[in-house]
């Protein structure tokens, strides 16, 4: 049985894109309801009344918030825990791709994802879930795997969410708190992070090299990503980083310790 049915979500960047089909897929494998969080209004409300639509009124809302305001992005958990009365997924999937806005690109990838989850795993999460465990999921991409040169700096903020949700899913955090903490690598994807990728580098010398980069890569639907979800959220160990790409199903990275690097 899928852990998702009769569970409480909460999805930043929920609005559109990869964020909406998330919420989708969890409501078609029987979640309770989710909250939307996300700065566009528009956005917002055209969602909810697609889901709502699609599944049922009570089902879905929709938070107006800037993740990196921490007073607002809590809001969205206050109120899931309002209506709901019980909060038991967090996706953190909001974000941005534009290396020439890079304080905004790290404070909405970095500092919002680190609020967000301290917020889910320190506080809400333990206190008002349905059941004995919880699920974080960081969502973070290929290139925080395997980097774009022409976007070092959106690169990099991957790169974190990776080493931040793997430390914080270690098992001593896991017994502490009963939160699974997982991270999903989604390849290129079709959404407008992609497809207005141009002109939001660093400057001509990266835009150059976009091209090379982005081209031969096999692009997928975001509905392939939510699908991804649901195996990560099933089968997934606390810490463990999963990628989704090119349409095929969720594979789970291996990071060999240092110590086993050496004896190679």
């Amino acid at each position: 049985m899928s852990v998702v049915k009769g569970k409480v979500a909460l999805v930043t960047g929920g609005a559109s894109g990869i964020g909406l089909e998330f919420a989708r897929e969890l409501l078609k494998n029987g979640l309770k309801g989710v909250v939307l969080v996300d700065v566009n209004p528009i956005l917002g409300q055209k969602a909810v009344t697609e889901l709502r639509k699609e599944f049922a009124p009570e089902k879905v809302l929709f938070h107006q918030a800037d993740v990196t305001d921490k007073e607002l992005l809590e809001g969205g958990f206050k109120l899931a825990v309002q209506r709901f009365n019980h909060l038991d997924i967090v996706i953190n999937n909001a974000g941005i791709l534009n290396d020439k806005i890079w304080e905004k690109e790290v404070a909405i990838n970095i500092n919002s994802v680190v609020v967000g989850s301290l917020l889910a795993v320190d506080e809400y999460l333990p206190q008002f879930c349905d059941g004995d465990e919880s699920y974080l999921v960081n969502i973070a991409s290929i290139v925080g795997l395997d980097p774009f040169i022409c976007v070092p700096i959106y690169s990099g903020t991957k790169s974190f969410i990776i080493g931040f949700s793997r430390a914080l899913g270690a098992e001593p955090h896991y017994q502490r708190t009963k939160v699974k903490v997982l991270t999903i690598c989604p390849g290129v994807t079709d959404t407008p992070l992609i497809s207005e990728m141009s002109g939001r580098n660093l400057g001509p010398d990266y835009e150059a090299v976009l091209a090379d980069e982005v081209k031969p890569l096999k692009t997928q639907p975001p509905e392939y990503v939510a699908k991804g979800l649901i195996d990560v959220l099933n089968k997934g160990t606390s810490g463990s980083v999963w990628l989704v790409e090119g349409k095929e199903p969720a594979v789970e990275i291996d990071f060999p310790h240092r110590d086993q690097r050496h004896k190679k």
